[in-house]
């Protein structure tokens, strides 16, 4: 089975492009076969990883919905997703990666969630490394998206807003009653000591701290991959001195 590392976090955290740099150091370290999922509707990993993605779970929902009468004579309708589903996985160079994507006709968002999560029951098996960056908020896990992690990263600022939302992530996981092995806080872009209670209060196991990178800022605004960052680059040797807690086995 994969070992699968799900990112989590308010909004504007920076955890999408900290699953892009998970995912460019287990490729480079040669750690195993990776598949990145997309989960949060509006999808920025691909382009991250400066990927174009053609398709995606909600554009495939969208056109079973509108098209009900075209599904194969023979074969069930949750079969013959599976099956869009697993065309839909784009193959590049070091990994593989799915987008979830959003819907736009009429219909539950539930249902989504619910393929996404048979989907993924199955594709564990077939890779070693599965990069889940979830949506910002709670709303993801309280419809249960994700529910098994070895590592849930739950990225926060130094912010006293951020702390209280990671507070807030692990209390639902809990509540939830997920199988997380291992959950963790990172503090990404790091700016000011915080405080050893005000950590203990999260309930999360400290991971550590990233620093402001304005390499990665200017990628972002230029719309270039994390690949193009340089690779001494500080966000990504801190992350390299982490890494031991992420990626590595149990």
């Amino acid at each position: 089975m994969g070992k699968i590392i799900a990112m989590a976090g308010k909004g504007g955290t920076g955890k999408t492009t900290i699953a892009a740099l998970i995912v460019r150091r287990i490729k480079e370290k040669k750690l195993g076969s990776i598949l990145a999922i997309d989960a949060d509707p509006n999808s920025n990993l691909a382009e991250t990883l400066g990927v174009k993605t053609t398709a995606n779970i909600g554009k495939i929902l969208d056109a079973i919905s509108s098209n009900p009468d075209n599904l194969p004579a023979g074969m069930a309708k949750e079969r013959f997703i599976q099956h869009q589903v697993q065309a839909a996985i784009q193959e590049e160079d070091g990994f593989d990666i799915l987008t979830m994507g959003k819907p736009e006709g009429p219909g539950c968002y539930c249902y989504v969630n619910n393929v996404l999560r048979g989907v993924m029951a199955n594709l564990i098996k077939d890779y070693d490394y599965i990069i889940i960056d979830n949506e910002a908020g709670l709303e993801h896990l309280s419809r249960r998206t994700s529910r098994f992690a070895d590592r849930l990263i739950v990225v926060t600022d130094s912010s006293s807003v951020g702390l209280k939302s990671a507070k807030r992530i692990i209390e639902l996981v809990k509540e939830l009653k997920f199988e997380v092995k291992k959950s963790l806080l990172l503090v990404n872009r790091f700016n000011k000591n915080i405080a050893e209670e005000k950590i203990q209060e999260t309930g999360l196991d400290y991971l550590g701290n990233l620093p402001k990178d304005t390499g990665i800022e200017q990628l972002s605004l230029e719309g270039r991959s994390i690949f193009e960052l340089n690779s001494q680059a500080p966000v990504f040797t801190a992350l390299n001195l982490l890494g031991d807690q992420i990626w590595k086995p149990n």
